[in-house]
């Protein structure tokens, strides 16, 4: 392992720097919330009573005694979607493996999941960003008994993991461990799905040809195998040592997924008291999330991330900026090429090293922290080792500390990219994200005329009307948190990429979000301030020269200052009224409350003084 590089000792520092108070008020707290032994001993008697009145035989003596530590199992699971329906079973195993390792595991709460896959293009999507505080929040309310002396959270995909870890770190006191279901089995190549999706796009692929393509490739339970959100939720976590190590890209249904699982609630015993004792406010550091943004850049994984690690962070005391981001991305290497950035799916990557391999040439390179706290005990060195059964047995070994496959997967030290594909663009727009790990070098600068939407349906329409046929800088605004949730929009790729193979200069600007999906096409996603905040996106029109420079880091509207400032601003939020259906009406407090992107999108904070910048006040969005 080599010496800690510089700009990784320098960020870490200035986000501790940063973090300082409201890290240690958060220190403080979490705390004055631990007490050593049960937290339920304190509880009246009529309140324990309640606590193990649904439990039988020798797990209800034990916690009427205190003798024994309380688990809580809190489950996003679902049998609708193929990510969450592993999940059905692992509650009995938790249970057994929890008693036989000496303490008691109730099922403390329930979480939504929902699936931006169904809701894509559709009205459910624009609750997807804040189905992460509902999860939050659910969480918050299983912990909220004072029954438990450590916690096991079970989830996978997009909003689901952070929305988990954010509920937890309020009980940060307690130990907490996250159980992953693993993903599905490889089914019809990424590549030949994304072919089958631009060929509809144009018309010359039936529905029935899509709807096969799709079915051959989300075809069984587990997590879907490409890069997106879900398996960057899952290699950050591990990284940040909130996995046991290598459970993360073990297939479900396999004895290894069981022993992992069973493994995971006997561990959650021993680190809830005594020696290992390892609260989960001690492992979320600054270190930890400073590991986590590493392993997504080095992977180039989902630009969500963006999004959830600030929010993740913060609700750890820890201020991550957008700018710790960029500067991270300068240094650390892109070491695996995963749809959408290469042919590959997450199988591929886990069976050329995964991220056994991933950490340990990171580690060899100085661009990890290794001295972490880990739900596996000290250390991040413990995660170089794999899991295996021998004669049924779980254990760990080393790995050969080679990349079988370099097509996929590779050291740092012969890396596919010298930085991590993720850069911050800003100018006259304001400031936004690009993923570049997919765009090729000639399509990373674009100049071209915008065309205004503010949905994706008109720009669908103008799509199939052949309007857009030339160079373009496609803008959809009022797709931000305020006004409608910040849906993703992976519905542009096809149409964005028969245009750009069709010869023409092509890019995005967005206040919307595309994650996972963001390929081959430049978007300057998650533009803040938003359009619905009176934002400058908020001022553009059809015809404006619109620069977007990925290598540079820059974003302007080629029009001159004072005439953009006339402008009146259009596109401002929805009315109540409008923004309702499919549920929508209900979340309509939580999008009067959202923080803008840069610093999450979340309800648990909201709008800062001084960030609609110049000439712009938040009486604007009143």
């Amino acid at each position: 392992m080599s010496r800690l590089h510089p700009v990784i000792a320098e960020v870490t520092q200035r986000i501790a720097a940063r973090s300082a108070a409201s890290r240690a008020a958060y220190l403080e707290r979490t705390a004055a919330a631990h007490d050593e032994g049960p937290a339920r001993r304190g509880l009246a008697c009529s309140n324990l009573a309640h606590g193990f009145a649904g439990i039988t035989g020798g797990d209800k003596e034990a916690l009427r005694a205190a003798r024994r530590p309380g688990v809580a199992i809190v489950s996003s699971y679902n049998d609708m979607l193929s990510a969450h329906q592993p999940l059905h079973e692992y509650p009995d195993w938790l249970k057994v493996s929890v008693r036989e390792a000496g303490g008691v595991a109730q099922f403390a709460g329930g979480v939504p999941a929902m699936c931006d896959g169904i809701t894509q293009g559709r009205a459910g999507m624009e609750l997807s960003l804040f189905s992460r505080e509902v999860i939050a929040m659910a969480t918050g309310i299983a912990l909220s008994h004072e029954m438990f002396d450590s916690a096991l959270l079970l989830g996978v995909c997009d909003k689901i993991v952070p929305g988990l870890l954010v509920g937890a770190l309020s009980f940060g006191h307690l130990p907490s461990i996250l159980v992953p279901a693993g993903p599905m089995t490889s089914g019809l190549p990424n590549k030949e799905k994304a072919r089958v999706r631009q060929l509809y796009a144009e018309g010359l692929a039936t529905r029935e040809d899509l709807l096969e393509a799709e079915a051959a490739s989300y075809h069984s339970p587990g997590t879907c195998t490409f890069y997106g959100t879900a398996n960057s939720n899952q290699m950050v976590v591990e990284v940040m040592g909130l996995h046991l190590p290598g459970a993360t890209f073990v297939h479900p249904g396999t004895p290894l997924r069981r022993a992992l699982t069973e493994e995971a609630g006997r561990r959650a015993v021993a680190i809830s008291r005594g020696d290992e004792y390892t609260p989960l406010s001690q492992v979320v550091d600054e270190k930890a999330v400073v590991n986590g943004v590493v392993a997504l850049l080095a992977t180039g994984g989902s630009t969500n991330h963006t999004l959830h690690l600030p929010a993740i962070a913060a609700a750890a005391g820890i201020q991550l900026t957008w700018d710790d981001f960029a500067s991270l991305s300068a240094v650390v290497p892109l070491l695996a090429r995963v749809y959408p950035n290469g042919s590959a799916d997450i199988n591929h990557f886990h069976a050329a090293g995964g991220i056994q391999f991933l950490i340990g040439t990171l580690l060899d390179a100085g661009l990890l922290h290794e001295d972490v706290r880990t739900v596996a005990g000290p250390g991040l060195n413990r995660y170089r080792q794999e899991p295996v059964l021998l004669d049924g047995e779980l254990t760990w070994r080393d790995t050969s500390g080679h990349s079988l496959d370099e097509e996929v997967l590779r050291p740092a030290s012969r890396p596919f990219s010298a930085d991590g594909g993720l850069r911050m663009v800003t100018g006259n727009l304001g400031r936004a994200v690009i993923k570049v790990s997919a765009v090729a070098p000639e399509h990373r600068v674009v100049e071209a005329p915008a065309r205004v939407f503010t949905t994706q349906e008109q720009f669908s329409a103008a799509f199939r009307a052949g309007e857009l046929e030339r160079d373009v800088v496609v803008v959809i605004r009022n797709q931000g948190p305020m006004a409608n949730g910040m849906p993703e929009l992976h519905g542009l790729t096809p149409a964005l990429g028969v245009l750009m193979d069709r010869g023409y200069q092509v890019a995005l600007v967005t206040d919307g979000r595309m994650s996972g999906a963001s390929g081959k096409i430049p978007a300057a996603i998650q533009l803040t301030p938003e359009a619905a905040a009176g934002g400058p996106l908020s001022r553009i029109a059809d015809g404006d020269l619109v620069r977007l420079d990925a290598d540079a880091g820059q974003l302007e509207v080629l029009v001159d200052a004072a005439e953009l400032a006339a402008r009146p601003l259009v596109d401002g939020p929805p009315d109540e009224a409008s923004w309702t259906g499919t549920g929508r009406e209900l979340f309509g407090a939580l999008r009067r409350a959202v923080g803008p992107a840069d610093q999450g999108a979340s309800v648990f904070g909201g709008y800062t003084p001084g960030h609609f910048g110049a000439g712009l006040t938040k009486e604007v969005v009143a």
